[in-house]
């Protein structure tokens, strides 16, 4: 009888849409092709955090599959940070994790590359001298003005990075509500500075007290660091960033060679 049914949630939705494409000849176990479509979807913005999946009973009716199958899938993502499964709600898209490769990208090319709506607010964008460890990233006098740069990145409204960065002062003119809507490398791109290389320092340590109030975690809770220098085309620094990361949402790729 017309207007006796229970409407399916808004946010399942989203997971009707998705086209799931299993390869049932495949020596990939089927739970893994589910695994990776899914993170896929998540990564890429059609499932969405506080998107609904459904009960795993649902899921496996609609793919052919066994609940085992969809549930090792499941628990796969919810290891992972990217599902969790609530009490009387079910099973919901939590956020996606950002990787990175290690290459000379901005961290809002890449999120904007991944399709996951990179968002800044500028927490402070102003003039000082620099300090004996800015100086020396930036092969300038110490106390030459520089310009400190700091900045909330967050991704599909959640935050994701607290950046610092320091830059000569004479270099270029940093807009706040430009620095709002695009990324600092671009901007930097657009005044004709070309970047060439950077040296990069990767590490982790446990967040402080403010730390955790900007990015929604608890204090002592694993934060990656970042420190880089970058170089122009004719060797000259123009960029020094100290950034800290969710360890849970972010993570950095290596390819690594074999020397001959």
């Amino acid at each position: 009888m017309a207007g006796t049914e229970t409407a399916r949630p808004a946010t399942a939705a989203a997971f009707d849409r998705l086209e799931v494409t299993l390869d049932r000849g495949s020596p990939i176990p089927l739970y893994y092709q589910l695994a990776q479509q899914l993170e896929s979807a998540i990564e890429h913005g059609a499932l969405a955090p506080g998107n609904l999946l459904g009960n795993e009973v649902d899921i496996a009716a609609r793919l052919g599959l066994s609940r085992p199958t969809v549930r090792q899938a499941i628990q796969s993502l919810v290891e992972k940070g990217l599902l969790v499964r609530r009490r009387g709600i079910g099973t919901q898209v939590v956020h996606s994790q950002v990787r990175r490769s290690l290459e000379l990208t901005s961290l809002y090319d890449d999120l904007a590359a991944a399709g996951q709506s990179p968002a800044t607010r500028v927490l402070r964008n102003e003039v000082e001298s620099a300090s004996a460890e800015v100086a020396a990233a930036l092969s300038i006098p110490e106390g030459r003005d520089v310009i400190v740069l700091e900045r909330l990145r967050s991704a599909h409204g959640e935050p994701v990075a607290h950046l610092r960065n320091y830059l000569p002062a004479v270099l270029l003119d940093l807009d706040t509500a430009r620095l709002e809507s695009t990324g600092l490398y671009r901007m930097m791109r657009s005044a004709g500075i070309t970047l060439h290389s950077a040296h990069q320092t990767v590490g982790a340590r446990s967040a402080t007290a403010e730390e955790g109030r900007l990015l929604d975690e608890h204090t002592g809770a694993a934060l990656l660091t970042m420190r880089r220098t970058a170089y122009d085309d004719t060797g000259r620094a123009v960029e020094y960033g100290t950034h800290v990361y969710r360890a849970a949402r972010y993570t950095f790729d290596f390819q690594l060679l074999v020397r001959p």
